[in-house]
């Protein structure tokens, strides 16, 4: 037994064909055949491209500028003209930026002891004990000296803090103030690269024409090289009216989308722009839905004092995102593909063998004549060491 397994690793397997003559097998082979022929044509090498090489580590540099003038009028901040350097942070220019749309002043803050917010849970307190000297205040606004400042015996008071005074002020904004900020525009330069096959370009129109970005404003028909967008235009195309965050902030990604068909020419390699807002989820039941930090600025007077303006700024956050793939002709992608699929055709035999021998009623018959085994017979001038059978001598019917 053993030794007839052994002996079986030498044994040389040939293929035998055989004409099963079943209409239904040969349509179902042929559908088989035709589908894999349609996925292979329509889907790897039209669709997605099969034949090419491709590149996914795409390079990529941004440089930003703001343009737009608003004038804001408050009690605390007077009369104020806001330009670029003033409402863009940071000033410079990068991939993510923001743009101050309202604001919250509390001015002339000095160095002192004044009281504690009533709204830091942790500078509560009933006596001194509560106040320790030197203790820093959890999510406060200072140095606790020891003292418990409240209106009487049986009320709850704050504990008196070493800060910048007076505290800042706490309540929410009514409505914005640069209200002339959807009209602002953003000029965004990208560069990209794909260092396979050494190719570069940038989503600004290649032109002589000094006067051509002055003038033009992205339009996807009309001027997709033109890198020149108006916020509103920009906060629209996501799905959100520019007034309506300009309140509280926001977050909106704006994504520059390469896909390169090098085969196609320098030209058809052209960006792709799309627009969505990042702060707010789908069931939009967040406390977190908005965008607002604070910042200062510090002076001096005549009498050579230190004092700041803390601002509490909200405005809209822009994180523009560059992604991109290019593809290229190749013979070895094009092989691997076409040898897949000449490998897929092989599953159409199989499944229509396993039709005619499992699931047809003279399976049996098949099977007979499917597989045969030739056993070691002597040569001889009539057989030449095969044996002589008519099923294994001729190409075989089989009408099932």
């Amino acid at each position: 037994m053993a030794e007839g397994r052994f002996l079986s690793l030498f044994d040389y397997k040939t293929e035998k064909y055989i004409v099963a003559k079943n209409k239904r097998v040969g349509l179902l082979y042929r559908l088989i055949q035709l589908s894999i022929l349609g996925y292979i044509i329509g889907w790897v090498f039209i669709r997605k491209k099969g034949y090419q090489e491709t590149d996914e580590a795409i390079q990529s540099s941004i440089i930003t500028k703001l343009k737009g003038v608003s004038v804001t009028n408050t009690s605390e901040s007077g009369l104020l003209v806001w330009g670029p350097e003033d409402y863009v942070i940071p000033p410079q220019g990068e991939a993510v930026l923001f743009i101050v749309t309202n604001f919250l002043e509390t001015p002339h803050q000095r160095l002192g002891h004044c009281a504690e917010s009533i709204k830091v849970l942790d500078g509560h307190c009933r006596d001194e004990e509560d106040c320790e000297e030197g203790k820093m205040v959890v999510a406060g606004h200072g140095e606790m000296s020891g003292r418990c400042l409240r209106q009487d015996v049986n009320s709850t008071g704050t504990c008196e803090i070493f800060g910048w005074c007076p505290i800042e002020r706490k309540f929410k904004p009514e409505g914005p103030l640069l209200k002339n900020a959807e009209n602002f525009t953003i000029y965004i330069k990208n560069f990209i690269h794909f260092p396979k096959f050494s190719f570069s370009k940038s989503n600004v129109l290649e032109t002589t024409n000094d006067s051509y970005l002055k003038k033009c404003r992205y339009d996807k028909e009309v001027s997709p090289y033109c890198p020149i967008f108006r916020l509103g235009d920009i906060t629209q195309q996501a799905g959100y009216k520019f007034q309506d965050m300009a309140t509280f902030g926001g977050s909106i990604g704006i994504m520059i989308r390469w896909d390169c068909d090098l085969d196609k020419g320098y030209d058809n390699c052209n960006p792709q722009y799309s627009f969505t807002r990042l702060d707010i989820s789908h069931s939009n039941k967040t406390i977190t839905t908005g965008f607002n930090f604070r910042h200062t600025r510090y002076f001096k007077n005549a009498a050579g004092e230190s004092f700041r303006s803390l601002f509490k700024v909200y405005g809209v956050q822009f994180n523009i995102m560059v992604h991109g793939k290019a593809g290229k002709f190749s013979i070895i992608p094009t092989a691997i593909n076409v040898g897949s699929g000449l490998a897929l055709m092989g599953a159409g035999a199989f499944l229509c063998d396993m039709v005619l021998l499992y699931l047809m009623k003279k399976g049996d018959s098949y099977r007979e004549r499917k597989f045969e085994v030739s056993g070691g017979q002597k040569t001889t001038p009539e057989t030449n060491g095969v044996e002589d059978r008519s099923a294994s001598a001729e190409q075989e019917k089989l009408t099932t």
